[in-house]
């Protein structure tokens, strides 16, 4: 259901995503396929991954009892 979905679970979808397409960029340069929009595109991909970290860690503090 929608209602399941928190900052939390909405980071690591995030995460994941952002760690396959990074991966996915360096293997084809690893293979030698030529990406002009390379650098910027690794780039997003990393601040994209702080950010999800951010949103777990801020998601999870919500979730604990004090």
């Amino acid at each position: 259901m929608m209602s399941d979905w928190d900052l939390a679970s909405v980071g690591m979808v995030l995460i994941g995503s952002s760690i396959t397409a990074a991966g996915i960029i360096i293997a084809a340069m690893l293979l030698g396929v030529t990406i002009a929009s390379a650098p910027f595109l690794l780039l997003t991909a990393t601040v994209l991954i702080v950010l999800s970290a951010a949103l777990i860690i801020y998601g999870r503090q919500d979730e604990q009892p004090a």
